[in-house]
C-alpha cells in the first residue's frame, strides 16, 4: 500500500512536468517514457524526492525529475545563489561569479545555463571557454575580486553523475553563515522563478589569460629548481583519466623544467564516458592501468593521475624490487609534507611561522613530521573548505604562513592563493620530489620509507560498513549512539587513553573526565586514541548508506628493510582492532 501511494505521489508530480509550460520538449518526452513504463522503479527514483541543495552544493544522477542533475535543478541553485548574493551584497555595485566545468556529459549545458541565470539576475560572469580543473576556478574567483564562483562536476564520481559546487569570495567552499543562507534561498525557489534568459553584456569568456597567470604562480611554488634541472629528463607518466587535467597539467610540468612528460594517448581524449576505466577515480588502482602499462614499457620513474576535475591526485612507484607499487592518500599527504619543510629548511627558505593543516582522519605521523621540526599542525575536520578556514583565520590575524595541507582522501593543497585541493600543483610538485629524490640515487619509495624510519611507521586502513535503507541508516545510528553511551575502555588488548566526540564537542581521558574540543562546529564524528598509539576514528557517511571506520596502527623500523615485517605486523593488528569493534 505504502508503495501505491508513494508511486501516486511520483506521478502526481511527474504529471505536473507533463502539463507545465515551463519544462521543454526533450524534459517531457523523457517524463512521458517513464510515466508509460509498467515498471515504476524509475519514475520513482526521479520524483520521490528534490535533489538537495547542502552545504557541498548538488550531486546527483543526471535525467529528467526533481531527483535528477538537470537544467531545473541547476536552474533552481543557481537562482537562489543570485538572490543571496544581491541580498548579501546589496550596494557593493557589479557583483560578479566564476563558472567553470569539467569533462562530464551536460557540464558545459549547466555552466552556460548558470552563466544566464546569473547575468539575468544583474551578476557578471566569468565563463570558462572550456573545461578547466576545479582549483583554477577557485584561483580566478579570488584573482578577478569576485564575490562567489561554481564548478560543475562529480569530481570522480561515475559517469551517470554530475554535480554543482558553490564557492565564496575567497576562493573556498562556502561555510557558515552563508552554507545555510544560500540553502535556504534555493530552498524558497520554484521553476517559475527561475530567470533562464541571459544578458550576454553581463557574461565574460575567459581562457588562455587566467590560464598562464595561474600556471605562474603554481611555478612559484618550486622549492628547488635546480634539481629539476639536473633531472629534467625525468621519465614521467600522467593520465588525466579523460578530464580537466589534460589542460593544465602537461603545461605545469613543461613550465617547471621536465622535458620527459609521457601522457596515456587513450585517455587524452575529453570523454563523460570515461571509455577506459570502471571508475574515473585515482584512489582506484583500476584506473591506473593503462599508465602502467606505459610506464613499464618505458621504465618510467612516477606514475600520476588526477580526477575528472584535477583536484585529486594518485600516483604510482617503483618499490626496492623494482615493482610498480601504488601510493595511498596518507602516503600522499606525508611525502608532500616532509619534501616541503626539509627542504624549505634546505633552501633558507623558513621564516619561523609557518603552519601546516591536516584533516582529523588523516595519518598522525604528520603530527611528529611537524613536532620534530617545529612546525605548527592544525587539525579540521574532512573536506579543504576546512583547510581554507584555517588559512583564512592566520591571514586575518597576520600572525602565520601557510606551506601546505591535505588529506587522506588524495587530496593536497600547497598553496595559499586557491582554496581547494589541486592537482595541478600537486602533480608539478610531486614530479620535483621525484627529481629532488633521484638526485640522491632515490626513489620515492625510498623516501616513504626514510620517513618511516626517522619517525616511526603507520598504516591506514578505512574499513566500510554498508546498511542500506531505512533499517541500515536505523542500524547506523544506533551503532553510532552505543558507541558514545558505552565508551570503548580498551581496544585490541591496548587502553583507550582519549575519546573525542565531535558532535557533543567534548572529549575524555581514560578516566572519563570530560574537557571541551575547540572545532568549530558539531559533526557526527567519534575517535579513540589508544596507547598503543592506534587512532580510530567513526563517522557515517553523509552521501552513501554506510559506516566508515579510519583505522590507524603504528609501529618502527629499525631500517628500510624491515618494512614487509613492520606492515605484516600492522595488519595483524587491524584484524584485532576489527574484531575487537565488532567489524569482523
Amino acid at each position: 500500500m505504502e508503495n501505491q501511494e508513494l508511486i501516486k505521489k511520483c506521478e502526481q508530480t511527474a504529471q505536473a512536468w507533463l502539463t507545465s509550460p515551463l519544462y521543454d520538449k526533450d524534459t517531457q518526452t523523457a517524463v512521458r517514457k517513464m510515466m508509460e513504463n509498467p515498471d515504476k522503479t524509475e519514475l520513482i527514483d526521479a520524483f520521490y524526492k528534490t535533489l538537495e541543495f547542502g552545504t557541498g552544493g548538488l550531486r546527483g544522477i543526471m535525467g529528467a525529475g526533481t531527483n535528477r542533475m538537470n537544467i531545473y535543478t541547476v536552474g533552481a541553485a543557481t537562482q537562489g545563489l543570485s538572490n543571496y548574493l544581491n541580498k548579501c551584497f546589496e550596494g557593493k555595485g557589479q557583483i560578479s561569479v566564476v563558472v567553470g566545468y569539467d569533462c562530464r556529459n551536460n557540464s558545459q549545458l549547466f555552466a552556460e545555463t548558470s552563466a544566464n541565470i546569473f547575468s539575468a539576475n544583474g551578476i557578471k560572469v566569468y565563463l570558462f571557454d572550456d573545461m578547466r580543473p576545479t582549483p583554477e576556478m577557485s584561483f580566478a574567483i579570488r584573482h578577478l575580486g569576485c564575490q562567489s564562483g561554481i564548478i560543475i562536476t562529480a569530481s570522480h564520481n561515475p559517469k551517470e553523475y554530475n554535480g554543482y559546487k558553490a564557492y565564496w569570495e575567497d576562493g573556498a567552499q562556502v561555510l557558515a553563515p552563508h552554507d545555510k543562507g544560500i540553502i535556504d534561498e534555493v530552498n524558497k525557489v520554484s521553476v517559475a522563478d527561475i530567470k533562464f534568459k541571459g544578458n550576454p553584456e553581463l557574461i565574460q569568456i575567459i581562457g588562455k589569460d587566467i590560464d598562464q597567470i595561474y600556471l605562474e604562480k603554481v611555478h612559484t611554488l618550486s622549492i628547488d629548481p635546480a634539481c629539476i634541472q639536473r633531472q629534467k629528463d625525468l621519465k614521467i607518466v600522467y593520465t588525466p583519466l579523460h578530464g580537466t587535467g589534460m589542460m593544465l597539467i602537461p603545461d605545469s610540468l613543461k613550465l617547471w623544467g621536465f622535458e620527459n612528460v609521457n601522457t596515456v594517448p587513450e585517455q587524452m581524449v575529453k570523454d563523460g564516458n570515461f571509455p577506459t576505466v570502471v571508475s574515473p577515480n585515482p584512489e582506484n588502482g583500476e584506473a591506473l592501468t593503462l599508465a602502467l602499462e606505459l610506464a613499464k614499457k618505458i621504465d618510467a620513474d612516477i606514475v600520476m593521475a588526477s580526477d575528472p576535475d584535477a583536484d585529486r591526485v594518485g600516483m604510482a612507484c617503483k618499490n626496492d624490487k623494482g615493482e610498480w607499487t601504488l601510493i595511498d592518500g596518507n602516503q600522499t599527504c606525508m611525502i608532500f609534507l616532509y619534501y616541503i619543510i626539509k627542504n624549505r629548511f634546505a633552501q633558507g627558505k623558513m621564516k619561523g611561522n609557518e603552519f601546516i593543516v591536516k584533516t582529523i582522519v588523516t595519518t598522525d605521523l604528520i603530527k611528529r613530521i611537524a613536532e620534530k621540526n617545529h612546525i605548527r599542525l592544525f587539525d579540521c575536520y574532512t573536506g579543504f573548505k576546512w583547510i581554507a578556514r584555517e588559512i583564512r583565520i592566520h591571514e586575518d590575524e597576520g600572525d602565520l604562513q601557510y606551506i601546505g595541507g591535505g588529506e587522506e582522501s588524495y587530496g593536497f593543497m600547497a598553496e595559499d592563493f586557491v582554496r581547494d585541493k589541486d592537482a595541478v600543483s600537486a602533480c608539478s610538485l610531486l614530479a620535483e620530489i621525484c627529481a629532488w629524490a633521484k638526485d640522491q640515487g632515490k626513489t620515492l619509495y625510498d623516501v616513504l620509507m626514510d620517513i618511516y624510519v626517522e619517525y616511526g611507521f603507520s598504516l591506514n586502513k578505512t574499513i566500510n560498513v554498508v546498511k542500506p535503507g531505512k533499517s541500515g541508516a536505523d542500524a547506523i545510528k544506533a551503532m553510532m549512539t552505543d558507541f558514545r553511551v558505552n565508551r570503548p575502555q580498551t581496544i585490541a588488548g591496548s587502553r583507550v587513553v582519549c575519546t573525542k566526540d565531535y558532535d557533543a564537542l567534548l572529549q575524555y581521558d581514560a578516566d572519563g573526565n570530560a574537557s571541551s574540543l575547540d572545532m568549530p562546529e558539531k559533526s557526527n564524528v567519534l575517535q579513540w586514541f589508544c596507547e598503543d598509539g592506534t587512532k580510530i576514528s567513526v563517522r557515517p557517511s553523509g552521501t552513501e548508506p554506510k559506516i566508515k571506520f579510519y583505522i590507524e596502527v603504528q609501529g618502527s623500523m629499525g631500517c628500510p628493510h624491515c618494512y614487509l615485517g613492520a606492515r605484516e605486523d600492522a595488519l595483524e593488528k587491524v584484524e584485532e582492532v576489527k574484531k575487537s569493534l565488532g567489524l569482523a
